[in-house]
Order: C-alpha cells, then sequence, then structure tokens
C-alpha cells in the first residue's frame, strides 16, 4: 500500500495531516551528526506529530510511528509513503 507525501510551505501546526512533511530550516544540531533532524512528519496513520532524520526522509531508513495507539510501520520511496505489510 502507497499513499503520497504532502509539504508543508510555513510551519502551520494546524495543517499538519497525517503523511504531511513540514522541512526544518538552516543546519540542524539536533540528532546525530551524521544523521540530524531534518523535518517534522505526521504520521500517515494516526497524525502524530514527530521529527525525522536525514536518512528516514531520503528513504535509507524506516520508521515507526511513536503514537500511543498507532503501530503503522512505512518508510519513504521518492515522495510515495510504503507501508510495511504486516505480519
Amino acid at each position: 500500500m502507497t499513499a503520497e507525501l504532502q509539504f508543508l510551505e510555513a510551519w502551520i501546526p494546524e495543517r499538519m495531516e497525517p503523511g504531511t512533511v513540514f522541512l526544518l530550516e538552516g543546519p540542524n544540531s539536533l540528532g546525530h551528526g551524521n544523521n540530524p533532524f531534518v523535518a517534522v512528519l505526521a504520521c500517515p496513520g494516526c497524525g502524530t506529530v514527530g521529527l525525522i532524520t536525514r536518512r528516514q526522509l531520503h528513504g535509507f531508513e524506516t520508521m515507526i510511528c511513536g503514537g500511543d495507539a498507532c503501530t503503522a510501520e512505512f518508510g519513504f520511496d521518492g515522495e510515495n509513503i510504503r507501508y510495511r505489510p504486516p505480519q
């Protein structure tokens, strides 16, 4: 199953819907030096907002939602969200 990412041009938290990404500006010192946090993502499953790293944004690492009731596992393939199939 896939879905498409949506990007926000300006930080407007009320517009963060599931699958929305807001890119952070400038160099970011949060996270590891080689893999800093570069964006804010609203989980495509439930909308829980969290930071994502450069490697996650470019599709090299997968993600698991940090929401209390969501267990979505997904990654990016370009501008598409690819969900991990249930096992």
